[in-house]
Parts: C-alpha cells; sequence; structure tokens
C-alpha cells in the first residue's frame, strides 16, 4: 500500500487550550468557526536581560492599556522543552508578531527560534510580523557582522547544522521587513516609537475586524472617496456626516465601507444599527447601552435615557471615536446618543445614514451628503449580478434587461430584488415583469419591490408578511410549525423568499430582512385598513394592539397580535378577545386572562405567554389547534391550573418551559403525542420528569441542561425513535437509560458536568450520534465501541481528569473532524490509530500528561488546528 504523503506541518495551527466551552445545542459549523481565531491579537519577542524591565514593559503596558490582548514571552524564566513548545504556540495563536531585536538577542536559542517560527507562520498563514531594531543596526544583522556571527557560531556547538542555518536565514529576512530601527525614530526617543507601534498595531487589527458588506459593491468608491475629502486627514476637528436619501438607496452599505476605511484611525469605535426599528421594540436606553458598551471595551448597564445621557457626556468627554448611527429618524435619538459631537474628544467622526435630512441640520453636520441612484451602467451590471450571475446581461435578453434596468430607477434594493425574481424565469415572465415596471411611478421604491410581492402565491404572502411584522431576527424552525399547521407550505415558501431577495437567513438560521422590505410588508398590512388597526390582519405595534383590546375592538379581521412589554401585569377578559376568531399568533408575556374562553381562540396556533402568572383563572381555555407553547420565565408549578386545559393541545409541536424556576415536577405530557421539541433548561428545581416524557415518540430536542436536581431520566427516553438533540448537560444525572436499536436517530448528545461515570455499552447502537460532548466527566475510559458509531464529527471530553484510556478503534471514526482531550490528566497515550482519522480538523491535547505525540498525527492530511501543551 502507498503510504499518503504527511500535510506540510506549516499548515498547523497549534491554539490554546480553554475552559470557556460554548452552550451545546448550537450549530456544529458555528463552534468549528469560533475555534479557528487566534486568541492573542499581539506577541512579543524579547531579550529579557537587555528590555525586559524599559523598552518592552513599556510597549507591553502601553499595548494592554489600548485593551489588545498581548503574549508576552520573558526568555529569562527557567525554560525546558515544556515552556518552549507554549512559546511556539503562542506565536502562531497571535496575529501580530513583534520580535525585539536587541543586542544580545541572537545569542538567546529561544529568541531564534521564536524568529524563525514567526517568519514561518508569516510565510504560511499571512500572521503579521512588525520588527523593532532596538540600539542595533539592521545592515550589521543582514550581513552578520562582528558579534552577530560570534552568537550565531557559539549555537553550532550544541546544535545541528540545518538548524543554525536557518536562524541565519531568518535574522537576514527580517532585516528585509518593514519595521522601525530606533535611533531612526524621533533621536531615540523610547516615548514616540512606542505610540507609532500601538497605533499600527491598532490599524492592522482594524483592518482585520471590518463591517460586513456585500461581496459585489456596485457605484460605491466614488461616493467614498468625495465624503472622504471633506474629512481633515489629520482629524483636528470633529466631524458629523450625514448620509440621506430614500430607503434601498444603499446608505447604510455606503457608511459601513466608509466606517471599515475610516477605523484605522480610531481606538474607539461603535455601530449602532437599525436605530429606529430598534428603538420602537427596545427603547432609546437599549441604543445608549449598545453604544456605552462598545466604546467602553464591556458590557454597561443604564437604568434611563437621563443617566445615559449623563454617562456618555462624562466618560467620553477625553475619547476621540468613530461612530455609525444607522438609520435614525427622530431628533430624539441623536440628542440621547451624540447630540452635535460636542460630548466627545475634538477629532470625533459621526456618521448618521436617515431618510430624514432635518435631522442633519439640527446635528449641525458638517458634511450632507446626498445619496442619489446608480447610474444606468452601474445599474446594469448590478441587476446582471443578480438576474444573470454575471457582470452583464445575456446576449438575448439585453434589450428587455435594460429596459427593466431603466423602469427602476437606479436603486440597489429594487435591482436586486427584481433581478433576483427573474433569475431564470421564462421570456413571458420578464415581458410582464418589464409592463408592470413602466406602470409604476417614477422613484416608488416600495412599488417596485411589490411586483415582486405580487408574484408570489397567497401562502408566500403570508409568510412574508409574518415575517416583515413579527419574526426578523427569530430562528426559523418555531414559524415553520405555526406556518405548516396553517398549510402555508413554508419549506417551499421560505425558499422562494429566499432565492427572490426577499428575506435572508443567516448563519444562525435566523429569518432576516432589509428594513425597506420590512416597511414594504408592514405598509401592505398597514394599508388593509389606514384608520382601524382591528380591521388589519395583523397587529405588530404594540401601543395598537393594546388600543384594540382595551377599547374591546378586536374583529375577525386579526390574525396576529403582539402586546409586546405593553401587556405586563395586565389582566384580560374573555370578552375582550371574543371577537378575534381567526386569531392564530398571540404574544402576551405577563398578561393575566379571566373569564370564559368556552368557543375562543379556537384558531390560535402560536401563543407567546412568557411570565406567566402562578394563579390561573380562566375558564374553558382550550386553544386546541395550539402548536406553539411558550411559557418560558414563569412562575408556575406542576399544580397551575392551566395544565389541564391546556391538554387539549394535541397537534402541539413545541413547549418551552425554560427557566421555571418553581417547576418541580413535570406534568403529565401524555396527550402531546406531536409534540416535538421540549425545552427545560434552566429549571433549577426541576427533580423529576414525568414518565410520559417516554411515551411521547415524536421527540426531536430535549434540554433539561442546567437542571441540577434532576438526577434521572424516565426509561422511555431511552426507547425514543425520533429524538436527534438530547442535553443533559449541569444536571444529577447519572444514568442513560438507552434500550437496544432505539434513539437511532440521536445526532447530538451532551452530557457534561453530570455524575455518569462510565458510558453505558448500550450507547454502540446510536448509529446516527455526529456530536458527543462528555466535558468534566468522571468517566475513566472511552469504550471501545466508540470505533463502531461511523458518523461521529465531536468529541469534547475536555476537563475529564479521569479518563485515562482511548481505545484504538477511535481510529475507525473516518468522520471525525474535531476531538477535544484538554486536562485530561490521566490520560498517559494516544493511541497510534489516532493517525487514521482522515477527516481531523482539530486535535486538542492541551494539559496532558503525555511525554510526545504519537508519530502517527503527521499522517493526518487535514488537520488544521492542534493544541499540545504539556504539563510542567
Amino acid at each position: 500500500m502507498k503510504r499518503k504523503e504527511p500535510f506540510n506541518s506549516e499548515d498547523l495551527i497549534y491554539e490554546a487550550s480553554s475552559s470557556a466551552i460554548p452552550p451545546h445545542g448550537g450549530d456544529y459549523d458555528d463552534r468549528m468557526k469560533r475555534t479557528k481565531g487566534n486568541d492573542y491579537e499581539v506577541f512579543l519577542s524579547f531579550r529579557g536581560k537587555d528590555t525586559r524591565k524599559g523598552f518592552t514593559d513599556y510597549l507591553y503596558t502601553s499595548l494592554v492599556d489600548t485593551r489588545f490582548h498581548v503574549f508576552r514571552d520573558d526568555d529569562e524564566l527557567p525554560v525546558g522543552e515544556k515552556i518552549g513548545l507554549e512559546l511556539l504556540c503562542g506565536i502562531t495563536r497571535s496575529t501580530i508578531l513583534i520580535p525585539i531585536i536587541s543586542e544580545n538577542y541572537a545569542s538567546s536559542k529561544w529568541c531564534l527560534r521564536e524568529l524563525a517560527q514567526m517568519l514561518k507562520c508569516k510565510r504560511s498563514k499571512g500572521q503579521i510580523v512588525l520588527p523593532i531594531f532596538y540600539k542595533v543596526k539592521p545592515s550589521e544583522m543582514r550581513h552578520l557582522t562582528r558579534r552577530w556571527r560570534d552568537a550565531i557560531n557559539a549555537h553550532k556547538e550544541n546544535l545541528g547544522e540545518m538548524v543554525v542555518k536557518e536562524w541565519e536565514e531568518a535574522l537576514e529576512e527580517v532585516c528585509s521587513l518593514k519595521g522601525w530601527e530606533l535611533e531612526e525614530i524621533d533621536n531615540g526617543h523610547e516615548g514616540t516609537l512606542v505610540k507609532i507601534v500601538v497605533r499600527k498595531v491598532m490599524a492592522e487589527l482594524n483592518r482585520l475586524f471590518l463591517l460586513n458588506v456585500p461581496d459585489q459593491l456596485v457605484g460605491i468608491n466614488d461616493h467614498v472617496e468625495e465624503i472622504m475629502s471633506k474629512i481633515d486627514a489629520k482629524f483636528n476637528c470633529t466631524r458629523i456626516i450625514g448620509i440621506y436619501g430614500m430607503g434601498g438607496i444603499g446608505k447604510t452599505t455606503l457608511a459601513k465601507v466608509l466606517y471599515n476605511k475610516l477605523s484605522s484611525h480610531f481606538e474607539n469605535r461603535s455601530f449602532v444599527a437599525n436605530i429606529r426599528e430598534t428603538s420602537q421594540r427596545e427603547g432609546i436606553k437599549f441604543l445608549q447601552k449598545q453604544l456605552i458598551s462598545d466604546i467602553m471595551g464591556s458590557s454597561f448597564d443604564v437604568s434611563n435615557v437621563d443617566e445615559g445621557v449623563n454617562i456618555i457626556k462624562c466618560r467620553f468627554a477625553s475619547k476621540k471615536v468613530l461612530v455609525l448611527l444607522d438609520d435614525m429618524d427622530d431628533s430624539t435619538h441623536l440628542n440621547a446618543l451624540v447630540k452635535d459631537g460636542s460630548w466627545f474628544e475634538v477629532g470625533t467622526i459621526v456618521i448618521i445614514t436617515t431618510r430624514n435630512k432635518s435631522i442633519l441640520n439640527e446635528a449641525r453636520a458638517g458634511c450632507m451628503y446626498p445619496l442619489n441612484e446608480l447610474s444606468f451602467d452601474q445599474s446594469l451590471i448590478l441587476f446582471s449580478i443578480h438576474a444573470f450571475q454575471n457582470d452583464f446581461p445575456h446576449s438575448y435578453y439585453e434589450a428587455i434587461s435594460s429596459g427593466i434596468v431603466s423602469t427602476t430607477g437606479g436603486l440597489p434594493l429594487s435591482l436586486e430584488v427584481v433581478g433576483s425574481f427573474l433569475c431564470g424565469k421564462k421570456e413571458e415572465v420578464w415581458k410582464d415583469t418589464l409592463k408592470k415596471l413602466k406602470k409604476v411611478p417614477d422613484k416608488t421604491v416600495q412599488e417596485k419591490l411589490k411586483i415582486s410581492y405580487e408574484a408570489l402565491d397567497d401562502e408566500e404572502q403570508q409568510i412574508f408578511l409574518d415575517i416583515a411584522c413579527f419574526f426578523i431576527g427569530s430562528r426559523k424552525q418555531n414559524p415553520i410549525y405555526m406556518w405548516d399547521a396553517c398549510s402555508f407550505l413554508p419549506g417551499r415558501g421560505i425558499e422562494v423568499l429566499s432565492l427572490m431577495s426577499l428575506i435572508k437567513i443567516d448563519e444562525y438560521d435566523r429569518l432576516m430582512m432589509h428594513d425597506q422590505l420590512r416597511d414594504l410588508g408592514r405598509d401592505i398590512v398597514r394599508l388593509e385598513n389606514p384608520k382601524k388597526p382591528q380591521k388589519r390582519g395583523r397587529l405588530w405595534n404594540s401601543k395598537e394592539a393594546l388600543d384594540v383590546i382595551d377599547g374591546n375592538k378586536g374583529t375577525r379581521k386579526i390574525e396576529a397580535l403582539s402586546l409586546g412589554e405593553c401587556g405586563m401585569g395586565r389582566t384580560y377578559a374573555a370578552k375582550q378577545l371574543k371577537k378575534m376568531t381567526n386569531l392564530r399568533f398571540l404574544q402576551a408575556d405577563g398578561v393575566d386572562f379571566t373569564g370564559d374562553f368556552q368557543s375562543l381562540l379556537l384558531e390560535l396556533r402560536w401563543l407567546q405567554w412568557k411570565g406567566c402568572p402562578s394563579n390561573f383563572v380562566a375558564d374553558n381555555f382550550h386553544p386546541k389547534k395550539l402548536v406553539v407553547l411558550d411559557l418560558s420565565y414563569s412562575a408556575i408549578s406542576e399544580d397551575w391550573g392551566g395544565w389541564d386545559p391546556l391538554k387539549i393541545a394535541t397537534e402541539l409541536k413545541v413547549l418551552d418551559l425554560t427557566w421555571c424556576q418553581f417547576l418541580k415536577r413535570t406534568p403529565d405530557l401524555s396527550t402531546f403525542k406531536r409534540l416535538e421539541i421540549l425545552n427545560l433548561a434552566l429549571c433549577e428545581n426541576l427533580e423529576e420528569l414525568h414518565p410520559s416524557i417516554g411515551d411521547i415518540k415524536t421527540l426531536v430536542f430535549l434540554d433539561v441542561r442546567g437542571c441540577r436536581k434532576l438526577e434521572e431520566l424516565p426509561k422511555g427516553i431511552g426507547r425514543m425513535v425520533e429524538l436527534r438533540h438530547l442535553n443533559i448537560e449541569k444536571t444529577g444525572i447519572h444514568d442513560i437509560p438507552i434500550s437496544s436499536d432505539c434513539l437511532m436517530k440521536l445526532e447530538l448528545l451532551s452530557l457534561g458536568h453530570c455524575k455518569i461515570s462510565q458510558l453505558p455499552k448500550s450507547m454502540g447502537c446510536l448509529v446516527s450520534l455526529t456530536q458527543l460532548h462528555i466535558p468534566d466527566l468522571a468517566i475513566e475510559e472511552l469504550p471501545e465501541f466508540i470505533g463502531a458509531m461511523k458518523e461521529l464529527k465531536v468529541i469534547d471530553a475536555n476537563g475529564s481528569k479521569k479518563l485515562g484510556h482511548i481505545p484504538n478503534s477511535i481510529g475507525n471514526l473516518a468522520s471525525l473532524e474535531m476531538l477535544e482531550l484538554s486536562r485530561c490528566r490521566s490520560l498517559i497515550k494516544i493511541p497510534d490509530s489516532i493517525g487514521n482519522l482522515t477527516s481531523l480538523i482539530k486535535l486538542n491535547l492541551g494539559g496532558l500528561s503525555t511525554t510526545k505525540l504519537s508519530e502517527s498525527i503527521w499522517n493526518l492530511q487535514n488537520l488544521r488546528i492542534l493544541l499540545f501543551i504539556e504539563l510542567i
């Protein structure tokens, strides 16, 4: 058999060990993304006896004071091979590498090893190397004159010729890099050099952490250059830049690009998005809290708007900041956040996007920039990107594309939506669309967008309007249950909306929508009856909803209603909901219901009733079509009076009881035969799960994480055939009842911090398991059968201190991508079969007692992240 070529060792990333483990149950792909980031922003390499107490200490302190995470080497520690490996790992885990090369730098083998590793990382991973030549001449180093040659020759006695040659080449290479020579900076003043280095580090790091903008930007650069020409290059004066124009014109995108371009000049920055929407939903103090927290670098609470203003004025008077305030439409927002910019240090730049130019006048904006439509050529490029996945139209469609582009008015959002709608459509649809666009008045953005809305079928329109009014930012699964129960065909509907660019699904599976499309959806609902909210299908504005219920104005037209926080502590009688016979969605957090609900709420599919009272007094409360029930953060117990009436909801799919602190025992759930999601996380006093849970054959998701008093699971759970997600982390559970040939669909099992001391043999039947999280368990070995779990992608046993044996069968896990064994201090040997894990991307062996890595790891061609820091 031909031996596989080993992977290039320069492709390997060594990563730090961490005890911070994300909550299990999130997406695995997202967890993998987080592990790939660097742990440190700056690594300092220096010769201790030359600079430790002087220049290096000053530079280190200045970087830390600027809130950078710095790894500082100290070559005069009693360094052995173990600490040396940690230092080399520190280099690969840092973004910016700064060797401070001084008179005796080359006399230290560790300084030279670090320098060689830095340059390897620069070549293979693009890490940034910024050398400082402290009282030495780069020209002398480059040619190894005098003491540099002597220092190198001294190492040849104990080390191989190849190693020393690599160090010689490293010294020569570092001299060719752009850095700083102390004697050439302000006549050798160290303080000046430190300030220059800190600014450079800030600029490089800011360049790496920019706001997200679309990949295909058309027509932006000219706008950016024009605005930049109006800004003092030395930032000697405060500047408010206002970008104004109609919705969908691209104001936010332009502002983000401008913010990214300026960010390298500012230590303190804040981007406050969607101010108009967020202030309505969360209040102005929420916006103040975000601004303050961003600039201070840590979470900060604000009790009221006046306090927020005082904090901003007092804390930031000496801070030069860059702030982007997106979609501001009210002077109240301006006066609560930045006023006219005088609350900050001179040199501050505030960027405001708005549809309301008068706000910029009140802010005394020094630069008011009107954003106009794209030119025809730019519009054609953007349209073609979405309609043809190219910068130009197909020749056959060139004429009609030009006609469509001419009617869209150069509005980026319209071009994107219309282009996405027409992508792959027949010629007849293109012609019909052009006819409709020609009938729309110039510059009426929503009317142009509405053409795509009108092309949807009725079910797709209903889903679009629901998202616009209630579900922006929500994970899509629960709304899907409701839409499915209403026969809206959500699978197809969401796919169509995404393909037409009417919604986007983000990396966390959340439903997202452009604010112009959101406004279109809400305006369509509002125009159902502009003057009488009770005659509209959806009431998302909590004040209007409150007025309708308080005034007993409900009608059969209302299908969905949200009270927001306005309902907290209020009591509503059945008669106030009596006329809403078609209500399918109700958000009534903190509300108390009274009266006789006989024959009411018969169409209700979703009830969000967070913080519901412990005393249930409603009569005949029977929402039999309910599919989503959210009772989280409530004071209910197992004796709550609402359990019996709710048993009629036999179609229930989701029951959320998160953080119900008075719940000691779950009620009998046997009537919920279609339940798929049961969330009991953080019910800290929960002691028992009713056996009926084990009889729910449809359950897909069960989370009892953080239920510390819960000591066992019903045996029926081990017989479930549909369960895919089981999280019993941080509970008192000591055994998992798994029956033979059951739990065959389980994909994620999280047992961390439990009382389990041995993994049961019955786990071998978990043939679909992809993630096994067993951190901080008292287990002594991974069982032999682990090798039969062919679908495993993640094994996380971090902190399992008694774990002393990994079986050879682990080499059979061809799909394994992540193996976490950090702080498994009883683990002496890693089996050679680990070299067979062909899909392994991350191997964490941090903090083990083992003396060396198995040679077989060099067969791991896909390995990119390796941690191996030995115990001292």
